[in-house]
């Protein structure tokens, strides 16, 4: 860890451990559940990456509840809070909105939602660990009802935070809004992350390359594949009118090198740096992208 990643961590707070995981939040039966919940294979992480006029209607009411979910999560997210407890917000605001959260039984993870604090990247389990004032912390929700998903995530201030994490937390939303902008109908996917992997060098910071965004409607994840670096010639799908994909840069202070937790999720930087990410679900429309997760 360099010395500015290290004046940037709380005082007091060391590099991150596995807290206590709490028990799994229940979900009424007359709530619609997907196909792979506690089941070894998503069956239905595939299919068609153009989307018809009804599956659209359903992604935006997906989307929308997802954005509900993530705003009271941000709103709870305080000193002193939990991790859990943010799980636990998202769970009722989901369930109240007739949704499911779509990590609770995804490929093992028993969560309703992802919570990535300081230097995990992504996919953070929610447990015992309290926030204190300095950290940020990242919650990704995703949202699934009428057969298929809506997908979001934010990063949150956790009280007064040192400037470069302010810095890192503007980047990371700016870095998604350019790559949103850069989603036109004819270009090659890569050119999202070209613009987004540019933008955030030139803040001296790195877009992570080995997590990307993704296509998402009666699948969670159907196959598009989304980058946040410059991937040319690779990822060429060309956008299309009524595509339904997230973008949803991974952006880091320090190296993107990372490692995994052996609960087989957590992703965190090797170096231990801050991490910071945001994510939309759009569709893509003659005229460009419109944003679905909003409220």
């Amino acid at each position: 860890m360099t010395v500015e990643q290290h004046w940037i961590r709380p005082e007091g707070r060391a590099e991150l451990v596995p807290g206590t995981i709490g028990p799994r939040r229940s979900v009424p039966a007359t709530i619609e559940r997907p196909e792979y919940v506690d089941k070894d294979e998503a069956v239905s992480d595939t299919g068609p990456f153009v989307q018809s006029a009804d599956v659209i209607a359903r992604v935006r009411e997906a989307s929308r509840i997802a954005a509900l979910a993530l705003e009271a999560a941000g709103e709870a997210a305080k000193p002193g809070v939990t991790t859990d407890h943010i799980d636990a917000v998202v769970h009722d605001v989901l369930l109240q909105n007739g949704a499911y959260p779509s990590t609770l039984g995804y490929l093992g993870f028993q969560k309703s939602c992802c919570t990535s604090l300081n230097e995990v990247i992504c996919h953070g389990i929610p447990d015992s660990t309290v926030m204190q004032e300095g950290d940020i912390l990242n919650v990704d929700v995703t949202a699934f009802i009428h057969g298929v998903h809506g997908d979001t995530n934010g990063t949150f201030l956790i009280g007064d935070v040192h400037p470069r994490a302010q810095e890192l937390v503007d980047c990371a939303r700016d870095a998604m809004h350019r790559g949103i902008r850069a989603a036109r109908p004819g270009r090659e996917v890569n050119v999202i992350g070209r613009v987004i992997e540019k933008f955030v060098a030139r803040q001296g910071m790195e877009s992570v390359r080995d997590y990307t965004g993704h296509g998402v409607a009666e699948g969670f994840h159907n196959g598009l594949v989304i980058p946040h670096y410059d991937s040319a010639p690779m990822f060429d799908d060309v956008i299309t009118e009524n595509m339904t994909f997230t973008i949803e840069p991974m952006v880091v202070l320090g190296s993107q090198a990372w490692e995994q937790w052996d609960d087989g999720w957590t992703v965190v930087t090797k170096d231990r740096s801050f991490s910071a990410q945001f994510e939309h679900t759009m569709l893509i429309t003659p005229e460009g992208p419109e944003l679905l997760t909003v409220t």
